[in-house]
């Protein structure tokens, strides 16, 4: 499968092969969600936390005489039942969201989102970006002329920094290192950029 080339002036000059191992699968959508679910979940912080009836201050003693008033016998008004007591099975911060996935399963789910997108026509490609420092304004004419639809995720190496600094601060783009690709992101964005650089190293990881 092949993807347009462009250079940093926003002209094409060819097109790159994607490698079919990692642009070319079978799509599989539930892969894909469970992935997603899996970074979702392994990225939660529990924060709600709750505190018991035995560790609400207060009502160490018997609110009352136990027999002759007329009420229901009461050992403590820290009882979930009371106002201001503890709470009974609320959320704690011990709580655990983590999900467990198999290294296959995740690399089958990341080539299928990324599958999906080669084969709608999301994926196109940048030949390099050199300037003297970080332009901002010289990426946003790049993509002006390329005319992506909606937003793109641009995918980047770390060696990268000039290209890295010069899209951060574009609202309908982002800029990740292609080894931290994940299904968040990908889905976010609605077209992908890689850098040749970036397409190398993702063969280079991923074909053997």
């Amino acid at each position: 499968m092949k993807a347009p080339l462009y250079n940093q002036e926003g002209e094409k000059k060819g097109e790159v092969t994607l490698a079919k191992e990692i642009f070319e699968i079978e799509p599989s959508n539930e892969a894909a969600h469970a992935y997603l679910l899996y970074q979702r979940a392994n990225g939660r912080m529990p924060i709600a936390n709750v505190l018991t009836k035995g560790e609400v201050r207060g009502g160490g003693r018997k609110p009352y005489a136990q027999k002759h008033t007329g009420n229901a016998r009461q050992g403590s008004i820290r009882n979930p039942h009371w106002k201001g007591g503890g709470r009974a099975f609320g959320p704690k911060k011990e709580q655990n969201y983590e999900k467990m996935m198999s290294k296959k399963m995740r690399r089958t789910a990341l080539f299928s989102i990324l599958s999906t997108k080669a084969k709608d026509g999301k994926i196109a490609a940048i030949d390099k970006f050199e300037m003297d420092k970080p332009q901002t304004k010289a990426f946003s004419q790049f993509m002006d002329k390329v005319k992506f639809e909606r937003s793109v995720l641009v995918i980047v190496t770390r060696a990268e920094d000039t290209l890295k600094k010069s899209v951060r601060n574009l609202m309908k783009a982002k800029v990740i290192v292609s080894g931290y690709l994940n299904p968040a992101d990908l889905m976010t964005y609605d077209n992908l950029l890689f850098t040749e650089t970036a397409l190398k190293d993702l063969e280079t990881t991923y074909v053997k």
